[in-house]
């Protein structure tokens, strides 16, 4: 049964050069521990539905959380995972390509928020479908020229109107938008991560 869902896709940032510069071992290593660093992260109760090679397809049926505890949310997943890949740097440094781990990799976050969200289980995962789960994923592909962001659609942040505040406390929210064949031109709103680790 389709129900309103939020979709937030923290994706990592220079995964496809890091596994062409990097020797496979490394790789290998560094990438699914960043993975879980993000999955562990999660307080807000939000669950997995798929993990997609660099990427971490999270759901939460129902109303989204408030603002600040969604902002609040996203801003730990990038700092714990810069915080674990301080930790890779060091643990794999006889490997002379650990240097390069924290200048390649990087996290952007996309959040959306779809009303006719359906999921279904399929083998030991739950696949979401629907128009808004195709908006959120094209989203990453996108006109912002920061290389981290969090992205908010404009469809998330209505649902937001009625909330006094809107508190990031470390940039300013900027309008942008995109648009996409079959799915027409979606408004974002959207903010530099990077002094947060800064």
């Amino acid at each position: 049964m389709a129900q309103p869902t939020l979709i937030c896709i923290p994706d990592i940032s220079g995964f496809t050069q890091f596994m062409s510069d990097v020797d496979f071992e490394l790789s290998a290593r560094v990438i699914p521990s960043l993975l879980n660093k993000v999955i562990y992260s999660n307080f807000i109760g939000l669950k997995v539905s798929e993990i997609e090679g660099d990427a971490v397809l999270f759901y939460k049926a129902g109303d989204p959380p408030p603002f600040n505890d969604l902002i609040a949310q996203c801003a730990k997943f990038y700092k714990e995972f810069y915080n674990q890949m301080d930790i890779l740097k060091k643990v794999y440094s006889e490997n002379k390509k650990a240097i390069e781990i924290p200048e390649i990799l990087g996290l952007k976050i996309v959040l959306h928020y779809g009303e006719e969200v359906a999921s279904a289980p399929v083998g030991k995962t739950i696949k979401l479908m629907g128009e808004d789960v195709i908006i959120a994923h094209r989203l990453l592909k996108n006109s912002i020229k920061l290389k981290e962001y969090l992205l908010i659609s404009e469809k998330l942040m209505a649902h937001y109107n009625g909330e006094k505040e809107h508190i990031i406390n470390w940039g300013e929210l900027h309008k942008g938008h995109c648009s996409y064949e079959h799915l027409g031109t979606v408004k974002y709103r959207y903010v530099d991560l990077q002094p947060l680790v800064t």
